[in-house]
């Protein structure tokens, strides 16, 4: 079942509860990220850890919820259900962020995990317009790779 697929938290009180979490944790310069349509896209911030500011973008993607919530639509949804759904996801999208911001900085707050090592996906260079993540992914993942080995192709992935 999809966690907050029926969420009435609005996207707005998701947001800044994110806000307030990250505050807390030390984040500085928090700012939201908007897309043409005026609406919240991400949260970018910074955090200082040794003595050097690390940025840092939370993306909520409400389209791609958009298409799961969509798609799991049961075929007899009436037309005011669907009308609905752009509504739905972006509530969905934050909530499910808000949620996961909040487990994070419980395991932070009790020592099981450290800042970086929960954020670390979602560091975010300025000059390439992309995180960590993103950056990784682009190339393949070949940064995950122990060095000098090569990516299995994908018949002998599966065995």
């Amino acid at each position: 079942m999809l966690k907050n697929y029926t969420s009435s938290v609005p996207a707005t009180r998701s947001i800044s509860y994110i806000e307030t979490k990250l505050a807390q944790k030390g984040a500085r310069q928090i700012l939201k990220l908007y897309d043409a349509t005026a609406r919240v896209e991400g949260i970018c911030f910074i955090i200082p850890l040794n003595g050097k500011d690390i940025p840092f973008k939370l993306p909520a993607k409400v389209a791609e919820c958009e298409k799961v919530l969509m798609a799991n639509l049961s075929s007899r949804a009436r037309p005011e259900t669907k009308k609905k759904i752009p509504q739905q996801a972006e509530r969905t999208a934050w909530k499910i962020l808000s949620d996961w911001v909040e487990a994070q900085m419980a395991m932070i707050e009790l020592a099981q995990v450290e800042v970086l090592e929960v954020f670390l996906p979602y560091v975010y260079d300025h000059q390439k317009q992309q995180t960590f993540f993103e950056q990784i992914k682009e190339k393949k993942y070949k940064a995950l790779l122990p060095a000098g080995s090569t990516n299995r192709k994908d018949s002998d992935a599966n065995t």
